[in-house]
């Protein structure tokens, strides 16, 4: 028998604490991946960000067998600047491994996306650590292309032979 069709809707105040664990799970998840940003350290912020994204209606949760099994953060992009087109941002997506490989993630990306171009969004953007392969093959699967590229380095690991202060001389 095929795994059931998860159900995406419109999260509640109710769930925000099961999402909030999620989040939890993900950003422990991005760790691997390279991200320096502290999973139980940040639960309360993320908890008031989520509940911001929940009353702008910008925040879904999939549900198999009526349990949370992943959910999408997004919205519109607020700037300073004047853009050509109006751009939704999805600042988060996660799916309980478990349920990975069984239509959550499109799901919840689709809907995101739905409720983004209702909202007169005319492309949509999102962020993946560059590391994190499994995720950016799953976008380009959703037909998701690079669009920006962020680059870092480590101050503490510079050495007496770091060749920009030398060219300067």
């Amino acid at each position: 028998m095929p795994p059931e069709t998860p159900v995406v809707e419109p999260a509640t105040q109710a769930d925000l604490p099961a999402i909030t664990e999620l989040w939890v799970r993900l950003a422990r998840g991005q760790r691997t991946h390279g991200s320096s940003v502290r999973a139980a350290e940040n639960r309360e912020t993320m908890r008031e960000l989520l509940a911001g994204h929940l009353h702008t209606d910008g925040l879904l949760v999939a549900r198999l067998e009526d349990s949370i099994v992943g959910f999408v953060s997004f919205s519109l992009e607020r700037g300073a600047l004047e853009l050509e087109a109006t751009r939704g941002l999805i600042s988060n997506v996660y799916v309980e491994p478990a349920a990975r490989g069984h239509g959550v993630g499109t799901a919840l990306l689709e809907a995101a996306e739905d409720a983004l171009a209702d909202r007169g969004a005319a492309v949509v953007v999102l962020e993946v650590l560059s590391d994190n392969e499994a995720a950016r093959r799953f976008y380009r699967g959703c037909e998701y292309e690079p669009y920006r590229v962020s680059m870092r380095r480590s101050l503490e690991d510079r050495s007496e032979n770091d060749t920009h202060s030398k060219e300067d001389g």
